[in-house]
């Protein structure tokens, strides 16, 4: 076998045009900025400029014009700097912009020489400071990925808010590339990390590896399908080029150092094998380079075998250098030189792909006389909402005044209240909207959350973990202190203590050395000091945290448990038995043991997929699970390996979690529906084959709702790992089960929300709950509190004797024999507190429905006898209640105005 096999490319010669075949009066941006600073479709080339600080784009056709001669132009598109653009794959016309000033807009381009040469139709405004990079999606149409300094966001661009945000990235984010199919996104960071992520699966990083040699600007792009190259700069401060199979990003299978000449155009051939990387031509010019694009595929000179065509972005010029292979003169379509290339035509709506298809784009041949004559037009209609776009006169002369492009569908305004499903409602949104207003109300539908002081606040936490699995809370806290999950090698969790707020120092830390990465943790809720860590390697950890928390590393844990075969996916301790835990692994097993002892002492099976979630019974005698199988399973450990029932889960097979909710009258599952829209399902206990008796949606998200129930209250509480939104439900053993109450919204996304005992809350301020929620470098507490009026009284409505869940009702050798116990329970009353209840009753204040009610839409009889009537009533002479007296729930004068 020839190694070095001779490529057709091997003599591949560059072609300069001469000067006066340059188009002039097209100034670079000498701006600072990631984007690649020109971009070409098969009819424009936009590129950054410095005019009104970089705030407007230049625009020339592909091609001269029949005099030969170039037709540039200025478009203002941004209040500040355009820092990258592109054009749809799909739409030669449709040209996408992002900026400084945090907004992404989209511009239908006209013919060069009309008076109006490009109109907004969307503009999208994401909330993520300074925007740096943006790519359209290579399958999907609408499809946008725009990266902001450290984050990265997936929009449709039909809709008002990102599909998703990805995780934070540790330093300036520097390169974004999509798959050729569409299914994976990749960037470079300043960190020096390649990242791979699945945007529909997760948030966090499906793959991470340090492989770029220095932290100075690296681009990255995907090619051959797995492979991902990289330009940027080795140690020794030259240019290089990379390659990495993506499949195994362990190390890079090669790498060419280039010169340092900022007028230089190298050229490879990249294949599959050695030597992976192949110099076929070096091209100098005498202008230095402000950026580089590629003109499409369907615009080159198959006559001439012009093989690639590259537009050089310099100070005063764009250069057109094309690339051609020397073949004979008058010969047919070189097919060798010319295979099938991506067609016009996206495989899959933005909505598609979001549910999870994949297809690829169909690919055309570039054979002059088979490929379609003429150029490109809109290849589909984008969903724009209303008020987006802007409307142009029904005579205009543009190309693109296409029937698909006026039939694109629009919302009403009211689409985007309530719950918003960054898709269009469905049924159930609105019907359980009108419920809301004409069903029953609930005492805790003003409910607020509220972060506490800063002094309350532990700060400067850096280096933490966003990789842990979709089944792992993220963190765990109790009532004394928090473990967190650190990016760093080994495993490392830092313990931090509540009760010593303030700047955590630069230094390091004493952490746990758990020896591998973690894939589970929480803390014994009878035991402070005990933390339970599951490890990629299937065997769990216990460590014990010493008094006044760590002083120094701890490498040796207190025991191992092993006995799983694969990685574990999730751990549980049981409500009541004290050293009894749970866990589910990989090997789709669900395993019980005994801490005291160190032994298995059950093993459950039936699974046929992932186990996504497990959860206790309140009286402790069963264990319900999720599982990716699409079923919700119900066990008795003590009685059977087997379920002992079954029952349709979530439609959605991305994430589920659940909770036992009403005394263990139901079980509650949040999970996916098959329109990958976070859903809330409601299954009876006593036949989960009957499926779910109740649903409620929330909104479209990758991550999976994390719940926690307060059974003192019946309060759902509700988020997901780089959420900014928490969900609040009142949860009823009656229709309509599910009563919204107010969500409480973060400034920025958090990691997650642990919540903690109830002797944690302030009850003198009606706090019902107590979290702590990990930010992107702090920690905080929030508390979840009823506005009332005369807080002086210990409002015992909404404060029943709450159980000791944190003390040990039995052992976990009396529960596997059989016994059965409850919690005792306590009064949360202060001693110094009058119960609401035997407050004395103070005189009702009577409200009256403002005048302008009696006076709309009457005659001027009627408006003067009710005018009259409601005079009188303010005399004190009308008895009757008001409606709204009459209404269920707290009465009207306990709530705050």
């Amino acid at each position: 076998m020839n190694r070095f096999k001779t490529s057709k490319f091997k003599n591949t010669t560059p072609k300069i045009p001469k000067k006066d075949d340059w188009v002039s009066n097209a100034r670079g941006s000498s701006l600072n900025s990631l984007g690649n600073q020109i971009k070409s479709s098969c009819s424009f080339v936009a590129f950054n400029t410095e005019q009104t600080g970089g705030g407007m784009v230049g625009l020339c056709s592909v091609d001269p014009g029949p005099d030969g001669k170039w037709t540039v132009m200025q478009i203002p598109c941004h209040a500040d700097q355009v820092t990258d653009l592109d054009f749809s794959p799909f739409d030669d016309y449709l040209l996408a912009t992002c900026s400084s000033d945090e907004t992404v807009k989209l511009w239908r381009l006209c013919e060069l020489g009309q008076e109006q040469s490009a109109s907004v139709e969307v503009s999208l405004k994401s909330s993520e400071g300074r925007l740096e990079l943006l790519l359209f999606h290579p399958t999907a149409s609408g499809l946008l990925a725009v990266a902001s300094a450290r984050g990265i966001q997936v929009w449709d661009t039909s809709r008002d808010k990102a599909l998703a945000v990805l995780e934070q990235h540790a330093d300036q984010l520097q390169g974004l590339t999509w798959k050729e199919d569409g299914s994976l996104l990749a960037s470079s960071c300043k960190d020096k990390n390649l990242r791979v992520f699945d945007p529909r699966a997760q948030l966090t990083a499906v793959q991470c590896v340090q492989g770029l040699q220095t932290n100075k600007d690296s681009r990255i792009l995907w090619v051959k399908d797995d492979y991902i190259l990289a330009t940027g700069f080795n140690q020794h401060r030259q240019q290089e080029v990379r390659l990495w199979d993506s499949r195994k990003l362990n190390s890079s299978v090669s790498s060419v150092s280039l010169g340092t000449s900022n007028g230089v155009l190298d050229c490879f051939e990249v294949t599959t094998s050695e030597p992976f990387l192949s110099q076929v031509s070096h091209c100098l010019s005498d202008a230095s380079t402000r950026g580089i694009a590629l003109v499409p595929k369907h615009v080159l000179n198959v006559g001439c075998c012009e093989v690639l065509r590259v537009l050089q972005l310099t100070e005063n010029f764009i250069i057109p250098i094309s690339y051609q292979v020397p073949r004979k003169a008058g010969q047919d379509f070189h097919a060798d030189l010319y295979p099938d290339t991506l067609g016009h035509t996206p495989a899959v709506t933005a909505e598609e792909w979001w549910q999870g298809a994949n297809k690829q784009v169909e690919r055309v041949t570039l054979h002059p006389d088979k490929r379609p004559k003429g150029k490109v037009q809109p290849a589909s209609a984008m969903a724009l909402p209303r008020g987006k776009i802007k409307e142009e006169p029904s005579t205009s002369s543009s190309p693109l005044s296409t029937p698909s492009s006026s039939a694109a569908p629009s919302r009403s305004p009211s689409s985007t209240s309530g719950l918003s499903s960054g898709f269009l409602p469905s049924p159930s949104q609105s019907s359980r909207a009108i419920q809301s207003m004409l069903g029953p109300s609930s005492k805790f539908r003003h409910i607020q959350g509220t972060v506490l002081h800063r002094a309350t606040h532990i700060t400067n936490l850096r280096g933490m973990s966003l990789t842990t699995p979709g089944e792992c809370d993220g963190f765990c806290a109790n009532a004394q202190r928090v473990a967190v999950p650190l990016a760093i090698a080994g495993g490392q969790i830092a313990v931090l203590e509540l009760s010593q707020p303030g700047k955590l120092p630069d230094t390091a830390l004493p952490t746990i050395q758990n020896s591998v990465n973690v894939a589970d943790l929480c803390w014994d809720p009878f035991d402070f000091h005990k933390l339970v860590v599951a490890g990629d390697d299937a065997k769990i950890r216990v460590w014990m945290v010493p008094e006044g928390g760590l002083l120094e590393t701890l490498t040796e844990p207190r025991c191992i448990l092993q006995g799983h075969t694969e990685k574990i996916y999730s751990i549980k301790f049981h409500p009541h038995a004290s050293g009894l835990l749970v866990s589910s692994s990989y090997d789709m097993t669900v395993r019980l043991w005994d801490l005291d002892t160190g032994n298995e002492v059950r093993k459950l099976s039936g699974h046929q997929d992932q186990i996504f979630g497990m959860a206790w019974s309140p009286n402790g005698k069963f264990l319900a699970t999720v599982c990716k199988d699409g079923k919700v399973r119900l066990y008795d450990p003590r009685k059977s390996a087997e379920p002992i029932q079954e029952g349709p889960g979530p439609e959605g097979h991305r994430g589920g979690r659940l909770v036992w909710v009403c005394n263990g009258q139901y079980l509650l599952v949040s999970g996916f529906d098959c329109r990958s829209e976070r859903q809330l399902y409601l299954y009876s206990c006593e036949s989960l084959a009957s499926g779910a008796v109740a649903t409620a949606p929330t909104d479209v998200s990758p991550s999976t709702l994390i719940p926690f129930y307060d059974s003192d209250t019946s309060v759902l509480i509700l988020t997901g790992k780089g959420d900014t939104r928490v969900y609040i439900f009142e949860i009823m053993s009656e229709a309509p089960y599910f009563t919204e109450c107010s969500s409480f919204h973060s400034s920025e996304p958090h990691k997650g929300l642990c919540f903690l005992t109830k002797t944690e809350c302030d009850v003198r301020d009606v706090e019902i709950a107590r979290a702590i929620r990990l930010g992107k470098t702090t920690i905080e507490p929030v508390a979840f509190k009823v506005p009332r009026v005369r807080k002086e009284f210990f409002q015992d409505d909404v404060f029943p004797e709450t159980a000791v869940w944190w003390e040990p009702a039995l052992t976990a050798s009396a529960w596997l024999l059989g016994t059965d116990a409850q919690h005792r329970k306590i009064s949360l009353k202060p001693k110094d507190m009058t119960p609401v209840s035997l407050a004395p009753k103070e005189a009702p204040v009577r409200k009256y429905l403002p005048s302008s009610v009696y006076l709309e839409e009457k005659t001027d009889e009627q408006k003067k006898e009710e005018l009259l009537s409601a005079m009188v009533a303010k005399l004190g002479n009308r008895e009757d209640p008001l409606p709204q007296e009459l209404f269920e729930g707290v009465d009207e004068d306990e709530w705050d105005d």
